[in-house]
């Protein structure tokens, strides 16, 4: 359901996902599993959608989220998270009301190594790469392509880190191979909505859900830092 969701829309099936893990998973496990089933299910619709991605972005991209997933691993200390949350969300109302030019290699590189090392405490960077890919003014099946195959890197890299660190996969093995394949499933199911409708809907609903998710930060980042004062 979630990646069909992604397919569709564009957005917003990693986060859900996230939501719904959390749920049944020691929180332990959480990050990891959720890591490495996005790897499948961005992969497959970064296979589907593969002659679309806008490929100049992938090497730059792959540097940053290096840099950003291995010193995002390597610490225990980081900055309060409701100034994560806050930066993020103000990144996210930019991108959709703000006057952003398309962005060049240097700006791909400095988002990749910001949202890799984002993902190595929230998990779920889909929402700040959708951000920085929708710069790029793409067509509804470009910019899905590409923020498919940019997550398919960032959730990979983020998955050996934290195999390196120790987390033993195989105990899960059964239930993260069934998540790929009906994700998979559910990307096929997504990609005939998004390429039957997605001209007449997509930029309108993924401004929405990316309002949405904002204004959720916000109210986070607002409620966290009254808490800790």
């Amino acid at each position: 359901a979630t990646s069909f969701f992604t397919s569709a829309f564009g957005i917003g099936g990693g986060a859900i996902l996230l939501g719904l893990l959390a749920v049944k998973l020691p929180p332990v496990a959480l990050l990891p599993i959720h890591g490495i089933v996005q790897v499948g299910s961005n992969l497959g619709r970064t296979i589907i959608f593969f002659k679309d991605i806008k490929k100049n972005t992938i090497i730059p991209f792959t540097v940053g989220t290096i840099i950003g997933s291995i010193i995002g691993g390597s610490i225990f200390i980081q900055i309060d998270a409701w100034l994560l949350q806050l930066s993020i969300a103000l990144f996210i109302l930019w991108s959709v009301y703000g006057k952003i030019p398309i962005i060049g290699s240097k700006q791909i590189t400095i988002g990749g190594a910001f949202s890799g090392f984002m993902t190595m405490f929230f998990g779920a960077s889909g929402t700040l790469v959708a951000g920085m890919v929708k710069t790029l003014n793409l067509e509804p099946v470009r910019h899905l392509a590409t923020h498919s195959a940019l997550m398919s890197i960032q959730h990979l890299i983020k998955a050996v880190v934290f195999g390196f660190v120790g987390f033993a996969y195989s105990e899960y093995f059964l239930l993260i191979f069934l998540m790929i394949i009906s994700g998979f499933a559910g990307t096929i199911l997504g990609k005939k909505i998004l390429v039957k409708y997605g001209s007449k809907y997509f930029k309108f609903i993924l401004n929405a859900i990316l309002t949405i998710i904002a204004l959720y930060l916000l109210w986070n980042a607002i409620i966290m830092s009254k808490i800790l004062d």
